[in-house]
């Protein structure tokens, strides 16, 4: 018995980004919601026109700076007021003053670390195979193409229907990718 492949979805290939931006706008428009635009430099608008939800990236960021500050703030005056205070001069166990170095560079450094390993653990990476590995014209995406993926897990996914769509707004090319 042979073996029955997944499709991955339908690939349109564009040969300019404003004849890919019509496109995304019209497939929006027609009700598929699960697609994702490859391109070899940001397109503006492209999200918005896709309908992608804004990243929590920026979230994540301000938690983990916040934490690099209270961390920062709780070592300096753990270690000088309750587990080794010292009097020299006269000075306070906790002075504020000297503790701000200290406390923008930890939240610096918290803030720097969840915005590189967040962004790593929100895109999937590294991922080593992606089904549009597949793709006979995978190189050109990141050249001088613009594709247009709707994917098979869309809701009205018809591969026939999806290729006749993308023909229908100037595909160049289209192309049913499996996984």
């Amino acid at each position: 018995m042979a073996e029955k492949t997944k499709i991955h979805g339908m690939v349109g290939d564009f040969s300019s980004p404003d004849r890919l931006m019509d496109a995304v706008k019209a497939a929006r428009k027609a009700g598929y919601t699960k697609m994702e635009a490859y391109t070899p430099f940001p397109i503006h608008g492209i999200d918005d026109a896709m309908g992608a939800k804004p990243s929590i990236l920026g979230y994540l960021v301000i938690c983990g700076g916040a934490l690099g500050l209270t961390i920062a703030i709780l070592l300096q005056w753990w270690t000088g007021a309750v587990a080794y205070p010292l009097v020299i001069s006269g000075k306070p166990f906790f002075a504020f003053e000297f503790a701000v170095p200290i406390m923008f560079e930890l939240t610096v450094l918290l803030s720097a670390f969840v915005a590189v390993f967040g962004m790593f653990a929100l895109n999937g990476l590294p991922r080593f195979y992606h089904p549009m590995m597949n793709y006979s014209s995978f190189e050109g995406i990141t050249d001088d193409r613009f594709v247009l993926v709707i994917e098979a897990g869309d809701r009205d996914f018809d591969a026939a229907a999806v290729k006749s769509f993308l023909e229908a707004h100037g595909a160049d090319k289209t192309e049913l990718v499996e996984e």
